[in-house]
C-alpha cells in the first residue's frame, strides 16, 4: 500500500511539471526542454532564500521569481524566434536548458544544497496499514485541485477562451484579433507556476538540490504528457499518474533498477501503437 501511495504522489508531482510541457507544445508546436531545469530553479530559489527569510515566505517569493525567469526565457529565447523554423526554436530550448545548468552548477559548486522541509509535510501518517509522510498524502490533492483551478481558467475566462483558439490555429486566432505574445506569455507564466509548485512537493520527498535535479522528473513528466496526447491538460494528468503508480509497483516487486526503463520502453510502445497519446486528438492536414 505504500508503493501505491508513493506512486500516486509521484504522480501528483508529474502531472504539475507536464502540463507545462503539454500547455506550451498545444499552442507553439515547441517541445520546451527548459522547462525541468524551470523546476530545478525553483527548488534552488528555496534554499538561497530562506537564509534570509522564513521558510514560509520564501516558498511565493521563490515561485514569483520562477514565474519570472519563464517569462524571461519566452521573451528572450522564444519570441524573436517566432517565424522562424521549428528546429531553431528547439536548438534555441536546448541551449537554454544547458545554460540554466550551467550557472546553476557555478552557483552551488556543484554540490547538493539541501533543500529545507516544512515540518508537518514530512510528519508520518499511518494510511490503511501503510505508513509513509504526509507530503504523499495531500500531494495528489494539491495537484488535482491545481489541475481543476487551471481547467476553469482555460474554459471560463477570456484569456482561457485564448489559449484555446490559439491552440486550434494559431495564424487563425492572431487574425481574429488575439493578442497571440501575450497568450504565449501567459502559457509559460501558468507552467512555471504549476512546475514551481511541484518542487515544493518534490523536494520536500527528495530533500536536496543538484543543478540536474529536474532532469529525470521532467523526463518522466515529458513522457506522461506525450502518453496522455501532448497538447492534452487531462492527458498529461492521466499520462502522470499512470508512470508514477507503474513505477513504484515496479519498485514493489524488486524491480527498482527496470522503473526508469518501464518508462521509456512505455512511451516506445505508445508512440508505436498510439502516436497521438491515449487524449490525443489525430491531426488532420488541411489541403
Amino acid at each position: 500500500m505504500a508503493y501505491l501511495l508513493a506512486g500516486i504522489s509521484a504522480g501528483g508531482q508529474y502531472a504539475l511539471i507536464a502540463i507545462g510541457y503539454t500547455m506550451v507544445y498545444g499552442i507553439l508546436r515547441l517541445i520546451n526542454f527548459a522547462h525541468s531545469d524551470v523546476f530545478m530553479v525553483a527548488g534552488l530559489l528555496v534554499v538561497y532564500l530562506q537564509t534570509s527569510m522564513p521558510f514560509y515566505a520564501s516558498i511565493p517569493i521563490a515561485i514569483l521569481l520562477t514565474v519570472l525567469l519563464a517569462f524571461l526565457i519566452e521573451k528572450c529565447a522564444y519570441k524573436p524566434l517566432r517565424s522562424a523554423p521549428r528546429m531553431s526554436a528547439m536548438i534555441s530550448a536546448i541551449g537554454v536548458s544547458y545554460l540554466i545548468q550551467n550557472v546553476a552548477l557555478y552557483v552551488t559548486g556543484g554540490l547538493p544544497k539541501p533543500y529545507p522541509t516544512l515540518p508537518f509535510l514530512v510528519k508520518n501518517v499511518t494510511v490503511l496499514g501503510a505508513t509513509t509522510n504526509m507530503v504523499t498524502i495531500i500531494t495528489p490533492f494539491i495537484a488535482l485541485a491545481l489541475v481543476v483551478v487551471l481547467v476553469l481558467l482555460i474554459n471560463k475566462t477570456k484569456i482561457g477562451m485564448a489559449m484555446r483558439a490559439s491552440s486550434v490555429d494559431f495564424e487563425t486566432a492572431r487574425l481574429m484579433g488575439i493578442k497571440i505574445n501575450n497568450v504565449i506569455s501567459m502559457t509559460f507564466v501558468i507552467g512555471a507556476f504549476l512546475a514551481a509548485a511541484g518542487s515544493v512537493l518534490y523536494f520536500n520527498n527528495y530533500p536536496s538540490v543538484i543543478p540536474t535535479s529536474g532532469a529525470m522528473p521532467g523526463l518522466r513528466a515529458f513522457v506522461a504528457a506525450v502518453v496522455g496526447g501532448i497538447g492534452s491538460i487531462p492527458g498529461a494528468v492521466v499520462g502522470a499518474f499512470i508512470i508514477g503508480i507503474c513505477e513504484n509497483l515496479l519498485k514493489m516487486v524488486g524491480l527498482t533498477p527496470f522503473s526508469d526503463a518501464f518508462t521509456f520502453a512505455l512511451l516506445i510502445v505508445i508512440l508505436c501503437v498510439k502516436p497521438s497519446g491515449l487524449f490525443g486528438e489525430k491531426k488532420i492536414d488541411k489541403v
